[in-house]
């Protein structure tokens, strides 16, 4: 099944006119590998930090983590469906605040 046709398809049916493509030149493979390696561009925001940051401040107890993780992959692991819906139910009314 060729993929370009059906969409050409659908956008005829929807009444999508293409856009104009934009003019090509022509240039060597060198040229065009130099240009896209000095337009490419990658900008870090400091989320990710901010996410260390907050990590190194909780107080999660990473034992604890480790063994709800273990008792998971066992299938050890049960919470009864009463302590999931009165959590639910508090949510939903704003006690969880």
């Amino acid at each position: 099944m060729d993929i370009r046709s059906s969409l050409d398809g659908l956008k005829s049916l929807l009444g999508v006119t293409p856009a104009a493509a934009p003019p090509q030149t022509r240039t060597s493979a060198g040229a065009q590998a130099g240009s896209a390696l000095t337009s490419d561009r990658a900008t870090l925001s400091s989320a990710g930090s901010e996410v260390a940051s907050t990590a190194a401040d909780s107080d999660v107890r990473p034992e604890k983590v480790a063994g709800v993780q273990a008792a998971l992959a066992s299938g050890a692991y049960s919470v009864p469906a009463s302590a999931v819906a009165s959590k639910m139910v508090d949510a939903m009314l704003g006690g969880n605040r």
